[in-house]
């Protein structure tokens, strides 16, 4: 297997690899993947190999670092498959095994036209068009063939910019144990799925997530939906966010267009669970629409459709400096294009311990005198963990 491992440090290593298939199986068994499929993506300007191995009812998809996918190359033609074919900018390989384990490499022509990287922005995603996946092609957002459905794109568009979110706080997370997670209000949780096809199938993480919804409709649909697809930590339960109380310690809250003080509720647990991550998009802040107050400011204030979107800002600001008091490093950050919601800003926390934060602390006292903010729902809720430190 030598001489593979030469050919594979230097197609790979060089970056001259278009596309590659490895077939014909050694063994034919009922469970396993018959063929294996490699092309290059970009990934935060990072250039990787993904893999996709394929079943009889489905596909598996992982993206692997470029010495690693020598390692994987080297190992399903040493123990799973008996033939290869590698298509590069200089020559197709052929490899082929023999039953003795006998290697022949085959040079070629090129016949396939390289690949610009750079520009081609779907290489970026972490799930890409192009090859079928299980939850979206059952969800409508993908045909059976992995093409993505015309009026659908926008949701595949918002599924990858979730994910590359998450893929910045993995590395954070203590992930030594199995990852507890719950989505509040996850509604058909598109984001949902693609969190465990993500965390599963891509980074074989060992995890457990719920989703909690008030639509016992919703719930009934993605339960069958889980069950179809063999998502089996993946379960979903009918109720509120503030009554949830089905669990102990969770790592992950994810909370996703829940309205007005639905929000609040959520990040309210995440903090009483100590959760290591806090992923919000907030939705409809009605709250602070008629708390605000400033002299000043009256030429906005007095116009409702600025005040709506200002009490907007003033609301998740606030939620921010209160995650930053109790040990938050938070980032505020685009989830989508302003062109296709308003309702646009994610909320990013990932726990510190850092709870002596005085900056944080006086700005948030001079905030909310500034818009003469009182008898807020979050700040009575978390009255016991803000008394020692406002």
């Amino acid at each position: 297997m030598d001489d593979i491992k030469i050919l594979l440090d230097e197609i790979i290593l060089n970056n001259e690899i278009i596309y590659g298939v490895i077939s014909n199986l050694r063994k034919k068994g009922e469970d396993g993947f018959t063929k294996v499929t490699m092309k290059p993506v970009l990934i935060k300007d990072d250039v990787k190999l993904q893999f996709t191995y394929e079943y009889k009812t489905k596909v598996i998809h992982k993206n692997l670092e470029l010495n690693e996918s020598i390692k994987e190359i080297g190992r399903l033609l040493d123990e799973e498959f008996k033939q290869g074919i590698i298509f590069t900018k200089k020559a197709d390989y052929q490899i082929l095994i023999s039953k003795k384990g006998k290697v022949n490499i085959l040079k070629k022509k090129p016949t396939k036209e390289d690949l610009d990287l750079s520009h081609n922005r779907k290489k970026s995603y972490i799930i890409q068009e192009g090859e079928p996946v299980d939850f979206l092609v059952r969800l409508g957002v993908m045909t059976e063939k992995g093409k993505v459905v015309a009026k659908k794109y926008d949701k595949f568009r918002q599924i990858n910019r979730f994910l590359e979110m998450v893929a910045d706080v993995i590395p954070k997370m203590s992930s030594e144990n199995t990852l507890n997670i719950i989505d509040f209000g996850c509604g058909k949780s598109y984001l949902t799925f693609a969190l465990y096809y993500y965390l599963v199938n891509i980074l074989n993480l060992d995890i457990n997530i719920i989703g909690l919804d008030l639509k016992e409709d919703v719930i009934l649909f993605c339960n069958q939906v889980a069950n179809d697809l063999n998502y089996n930590k993946l379960k979903f339960i009918h109720g509120d966010i503030r009554d949830y109380e089905g669990i102990d310690k969770v790592d992950m809250v994810v909370t996703l267009h829940a309205c007005d003080t639905a929000t609040d509720a959520a990040l309210v647990k995440a903090i009483n669970w100590g959760a290591e991550t806090v992923l919000s998009v907030p939705c409809c802040q009605h709250e602070f629409y008629n708390k605000i107050e400033n002299e000043i400011l009256e030429p906005m204030l007095s116009h409702g459709i600025i005040k709506e979107k200002l009490s907007s800002l003033v609301t998740d600001s606030l939620r921010a400096n209160i995650l930053e008091i109790l040990g938050y490093n938070v980032q505020l950050l685009e989830f989508i294009d302003m062109e296709h919601t308003p309702k646009n800003i994610l909320i990013r926390a990932t726990r510190t311990n850092d709870k002596n934060k005085e900056e944080a602390i006086d700005k948030y006292r001079k905030f909310k005198e500034f818009w003469n903010l009182k008898d807020l729902y979050i700040e009575k809720e978390l009255k016991e963990n803000l008394d020692k430190y406002i």
